[in-house]
């Protein structure tokens, strides 16, 4: 099996200080972990500092964050993951080994949702998130995306997009150049908790219908409060 010393970690923030330092501590041995942050205010940098990680500074906006990660790399695989997103261990065993398969460069991968919080909430939005997967072929960022620097590039990687950039870059990819890796991408059920399931939800749901229609995405921005 494949070790991870062929992979970069590129891990976008903004006043992440409430979740960075775990993250990062929960990442195995990797070739590179870049911190890529837009302005924070708080300790997101320090914490970045005491991890020993490279930091990045760029202009606000996910997009732009995660392009310019990306550009720094030097590694030949890519993980885009958010900064309150970790990876079970599941998870890294699948990475390695779709590392370690020639048959699987071509294809991205993005892992299955878990959110950190056992209300049944929870659960009905993790079952939403794989039918989305399933039916339309668009995991989130906050499901991690394994990409190869070669398919990266020849996709365009990241728009300099304020949100769904995410989305904007599964969709060039395409079903046939997706698939469904192993183990779980626990992610924080913060915003969630803070604005109501039900609300957080349907604002999801819109902001998604407004970009397939063809919304532009600083718009969407500001529905989504971002």
């Amino acid at each position: 099996m494949s070790d991870l010393s062929d992979l970069a970690v590129v891990i976008p923030t903004l006043n992440a200080a409430s979740h960075l330092a775990a993250t990062l501590t929960a990442l195995p041995r990797v070739g590179e972990v870049i911190v890529v942050d837009g302005g924070s205010t708080d300790d997101t940098a320090q914490i970045a500092a005491r991890q020993g990680v490279r930091l990045l500074t760029s202009p606000p906006g996910r997009g732009r964050q995660l392009a310019a990660g990306a550009a720094a790399a030097t590694s030949p695989w890519l993980l885009f993951l958010h900064a309150d997103t970790q990876l079970d261990a599941e998870a890294w065993a699948a990475a390695r080994r779709h590392l370690a398969d020639p048959q699987r460069h071509g294809r991205a991968g993005a892992f299955h949702l878990r959110l950190n919080d056992e209300a049944w909430q929870a659960r009905v939005l993790e079952f939403g998130v794989r039918l989305r997967v399933a039916m339309l072929a668009l995991p989130y960022g906050d499901q991690g995306l394994l990409i190869s620097r070669r398919l990266y590039d020849a996709v365009g990687g990241f728009a300099p997009l304020p949100l769904m950039e995410d989305v904007d870059l599964v969709r060039r990819l395409g079903r046939g150049r997706l698939t469904s890796l192993a183990g779980k991408a626990t992610t924080s059920a913060e915003r969630w908790r803070r604005r109501g399931w039900l609300r957080q939800t349907l604002t999801n749901l819109r902001c998604l219908g407004l970009y397939l229609a063809g919304v532009a995405p600083e718009r969407i921005a500001s529905i989504y409060g971002r």
